[in-house]
């Protein structure tokens, strides 16, 4: 279903606006949490975990006690309190996107016979699909080849990527990187990856680091 707000708290006092380019973007700084805990030793990926709790901080799933314990760490820390992860986007190939996406459309069909709105049906987070184990070797040691290969894979699953276009025009947040593209390790880092991430929500420019999951 549609996400709600990304931040619904902000108990830790971390919102504040970043300009870049003439563009206000609100994000959560780590340098204000750091006046009320010692974060200098922590480790890059920790800080982002850090970040992504303070943004997605709502009383319930993410609740302060949470972000306490993590601003808190120590190396001599051991881990005692699961937390959530928020991620920025979600990651699939071909094995494990196109159930996902018969998932999504058997939800829109059951929301819309309950007379509900099924458009409101969508990935929670940006979903992009890579199509990279498809492409069969029929033709080898020409210039055509890969041409020719690619050709035969898409007449030969026809109706699997017209379900998949059909999934990427249906619903929001959803792009599909076609097959002959690139593996997906590769399209992730070359393509998908942005970094920072930034969306708008209520009409606010939000930024955070990218994170993947997939």
């Amino acid at each position: 279903m549609e996400s709600s707000p990304l931040s619904v708290k902000n108990t830790f006092g971390t919102k504040t606006t970043l300009e870049v380019n003439g563009k206000n973007y609100e994000i959560h700084a780590l340098d204000l949490l750091g006046e009320r805990f010692d974060l200098t030793g922590m480790p890059i990926t920790l800080k982002i975990l850090l970040e992504n709790l303070l943004r997605t901080e709502d009383g319930i799933s993410v609740t302060s006690d949470d972000v306490e314990v993590l601003a808190s760490w120590t190396p001599e820390s051991l881990p005692s309190t699961e937390i959530a992860f928020s991620p920025a986007r979600v990651l699939m190939q071909d094995f494990t996107g196109v159930p996902a996406v018969v998932d999504l459309a058997a939800m829109r069909e059951a929301v819309a016979e309950l007379g509900g709105d099924s458009s409101k049906v969508n990935p929670l987070s940006p979903a992009d699909l890579v199509i990279d184990h498809s492409v069969m070797v029929d033709h080898f040691g020409n210039r055509g080849a890969l041409q020719n290969n690619s050709a035969l894979e898409y007449s030969r699953n026809a109706e699997r990527y017209a379900f998949l276009r059909w999934g990427q025009s249906a619903f929001s947040d959803f792009q599909v990187v076609p097959p002959s593209t690139g593996i997906v390790h590769q399209v992730n880092v070359e393509f998908l990856a942005s970094v920072v991430f930034s969306r708008e929500q209520d009409n606010r420019l939000i930024a955070y680091p990218d994170t993947v999951v997939g």
